[in-house]
């Protein structure tokens, strides 16, 4: 060991003395033997002149080549529209990360919302704008193989296979076949790669990256796939969501399991650093203290939505994707491969699913905030990394106006009713689900003496009250009843409860690394360029999965097991056998049938 030792004060490096000085203008030693008087006071005449002229010809040169550079780089002083600075400059310029985020469920209306809810409550001047507004490139087409309206598991398949397939499909193509997925031929290349959700890890929108089953509703298997049960192994370092349920035996308190299978000892026996609380959470570091690979699963079903979230027991999103982040750039920094990540704000969808305006605004937000963590991280990264930013469709065909009655509409919104509004619809749907007295008047005082008050809803009319009690009573959800007393209050308007066909926005930083998405495109291209991003082989991955069998069991039930028959009158899935899952359906005298939510 090195002993201590006391350094004398340096000069500073760009500070040199007279003697130094000259001895660099003449090319002399100082203090050189033999010296004369004489030659002193010649250069002692001399040196200013010197000094000056010797200025002037580094000015002209540094000026020149400036102009030079200038005119041989004449885009490089033009900041990019809407963006905070470049990056700096890569140091290692073939290793490659890419984070590619999906806001689930969220269209152009729901940024417009978020927008003006976030001036409003922040008092923000007009042209204040959210971190995705800055870096907007294009929009994406969002039909399915089966429809044009998509759900978010045929999204998803677009993404991750860059290829379209039905609704309800988990990485599987309508002949029936599984199609190779980005995370897949990643990590088969040498990329670390992980998942963050707000959801289920199970659900459709991460399952497409690193499981394979016909229909999105058979999580259990998934969950199986997603811990290493399936031809590839395990494919994915890091999952971070909800869906501790899915990884429980059913003989366990809170499973939602069918079997008996006990995943949770599997995993462990597989490797994974398992986390399911919060203090488990915040001892991962932000990221410095994690273990490859690592399963967190930080609640039994989804993580609350970000308006009913408490810090002290669930992460945000913007903490997971940093801890993330860290995480794999850490385990990355002596490899020539670097990672990939998926971040999802999956309960924008959710939201929309709800017709709830006060959860949606929060989630959008939430998602917003991580995205702008994500930029900051970016910033500080040697390695070239990148982040796309897209949704897989909109939900709930929301409008930010709505006409309340049969008169010429008023032409506005009230953001300050969802700033009002304390929680979630389906939070306050729950707390009313569980008051245990059964007396018609007790009900009522409770839902106006303790409800109402949570979302500042001072005039409720009995018609409004009657619905909830009746609600109640007979054992249904209030959850839509709620809802709508926001909606129509904030004047916020709402088409359907399920998915829309209108296009979506994409997002991208560094913009300049991203020009093939630049404008309009169909959700297959953005898989495609995730892939050729990367420089992956995901035709190599299908070939090897397709070696197991195009119905092989490993990937579930058949698709005409999993739908009911309303699922089929109603066209989900499409035709392997009696449904369709190619082509599109035509009408034929539906339009007065109950919908399915």
């Amino acid at each position: 060991m090195a002993t201590d030792r006391v350094l004398s004060p340096a000069r500073h490096s760009g500070e040199i003395g007279d003697e130094q000085e000259e001895a660099l203008l003449t090319g002399q030693h100082v203090g050189r033997k033999g010296q004369t008087g004489r030659g002193r006071g010649f250069f002692s005449r001399w040196k200013n002149p010197i000094i000056v002229t010797w200025a002037a010809i580094a000015t002209i040169i540094i000026l020149v080549f400036g102009v030079l550079y200038v005119r041989s780089h004449p885009d490089d002083d033009k900041p990019t529209p809407g963006a905070p600075n470049t990056p700096k400059a890569p140091k290692n310029h073939k290793k490659r990360n890419l984070i590619f985020m999906v806001s689930d469920g969220m269209g152009p209306a729901s940024l417009s919302l978020t927008r003006s809810f976030r001036q409003f409550t922040e008092n923000l001047p007009i042209d204040d704008v959210l971190t995705l507004d800055k870096h907007f490139i294009g929009s994406s087409r969002t039909r399915s193989s089966n429809s044009l309206v998509t759900d978010s598991a045929a999204g998803a398949t677009a993404f991750s296979c860059g290829m379209k397939s039905y609704n309800g499909a988990i990485s599987i193509l309508p002949d029936g076949n599984p199609c190779g997925t980005v995370l897949e031929a990643a990590k088969a290349a040498g990329y670390m790669t992980g998942l963050v959700v707000t959801t289920s890890i199970t659900d459709a929108t991460p399952a497409c990256f690193n499981s394979h089953v016909n229909m999105r509703w058979e999580q259990d298997r998934i969950a199986e796939q997603q811990i290493g049960d399936g031809p590839l192994g395990r494919v994915t370092d890091l999952m971070f969501g909800g869906g501790l349920c899915h990884f429980t035996p059913n003989t366990s308190i809170g499973s939602c399991r069918g079997d008996d299978r006990d995943l949770i000892k599997e995993a462990r026996a597989g490797g994974f650093q398992l986390a399911y609380t919060m203090n488990a959470f915040k001892y991962l570091r932000m990221g410095k203290f994690v273990k490859f690979p690592i399963l967190g699963l930080w609640a039994p079903g989804d993580i609350p939505y970000d308006i009913d979230r408490l810090d002290t027991e669930f992460p945000s999103l913007a903490a997971m994707a940093e801890t993330a982040i860290t995480a794999l750039e850490i385990e990355t920094r002596t490899s020539d491969k670097g990672f990939f990540l998926m971040i999802e704000g999956s309960r924008i969808d959710h939201a929309g699913h709800g017709n709830d305006p006060a959860a949606q605004v929060r989630e959008v937000r939430a998602f917003d905030k991580a995205f702008e963590v994500v930029l900051k991280k970016i910033d500080q990264m040697e390695t070239e990394t990148i982040v796309i930013s897209t949704s897989d469709h909109e939900t709930g065909g929301l409008s930010t106006a709505r006409q309340l009655h049969d008169t010429y509409p008023d032409y506005l919104w009230y953001p300050s009713v969802l700033a009002n509004a304390s929680h979630s619809a389906e939070y306050i749907a729950k707390l009313l689900a569980d008051f245990p007295e059964p007396g018609k008047m007790k009900i009522t005082e409770y839902i106006k003496d303790e409800l109402l008050p949570l979302q500042k809803i001072t005039d409720a009319d009995d018609e409004e009250i009657a619905k909830l009690v009746k609600a109640k009573t007979d054992g249904l959800s209030t959850a839509y009843i709620w809802s709508d007393m926001i909606s129509r209050r904030a004047q916020i308007g709402w088409s359907t409860h399920g998915h829309s066909a209108v296009d979506v926005n994409i997002y991208a930083y560094p913009r300049e690394k991203v020009k093939k998405l630049w404008g309009n495109h169909e959700n297959t291209e953005i898989g495609e360029f995730l892939r050729n991003y990367l420089d992956v082989d995901v035709d190599s991955i299908t070939k090897k999965l397709r070696k197991e069998g195009t119905h092989a069991k490993w990937m579930g039930k058949e698709l005409d097991e999993i739908l009911t028959e309303t699922e089929k009158s109603m066209g989900v899935g499409g035709k392997v056998g009696e449904v369709t899952v190619d082509g599109l359906d035509g009408y034929h005298g539906v339009h007065k049938r109950a919908c399915m939510h």
